[in-house]
C-alpha cells in the first residue's frame, strides 16, 4: 500500500473508526513511493574501448570510406600531383560505426546478463 492509497482509505472512513494503534500500524506499512530514473553513463575505460574498436574498424575498411571516382587532382608548381578534393562516403562510415556500436552493446548485454547461482545454506 502506498502513501496515497493509505490517505485515500483513511479519508473514506469516519474519524473515530481507527484507533491510534491502528493508524500507527497503517503508517508503518506504507511503502515509500519510488520513482525510477535510468541513468546512462560511460566510464573512461569503456569510452576508450569503443573508440579503439571504431578506429580499428574504419582502418580495416578504409578503402570503402572515400569515393575514388569523385577525386580531383592538381599538378603543383614542382610537378607534384596533389589530391584537391574527394567525396567522403558518410553513409558507409556510419554503417561501420553503427556495426561497431551494436557489437559492443551486444557484448555488454551478454556480460550483464550472466547468471551466477548462489548456494543456499
Amino acid at each position: 500500500m502506498t502513501k496515497s492509497q493509505t490517505l485515500a482509505a483513511l479519508g473514506n472512513q469516519l474519524d473515530s473508526f481507527y484507533s491510534l494503534e491502528q493508524v500507527i500500524k497503517i503508517i508503518e506499512t506504507i511503502e515509500p513511493e519510488v520513482t525510477e530514473t535510468k541513468v546512462f553513463g560511460i566510464n573512461q575505460e569503456t569510452l576508450d574501448r569503443i573508440s579503439d574498436e571504431i578506429g580499428c574498424c574504419l582502418d580495416r575498411h578504409s578503402h570503402d570510406l572515400v569515393d575514388n571516382d569523385s577525386a580531383e587532382f592538381e599538378i603543383n608548381y614542382d610537378n607534384r600531383i596533389e589530391l584537391s578534393f574527394a567525396d567522403v562516403r558518410v553513409d558507409t562510415i556510419m554503417e561501420h560505426v553503427n556495426a561497431c556500436l551494436e557489437e559492443f552493446l551486444m557484448d555488454e548485454e551478454v556480460v550483464s546478463s550472466e547468471f551466477t547461482p548462489v548456494e543456499e545454506d
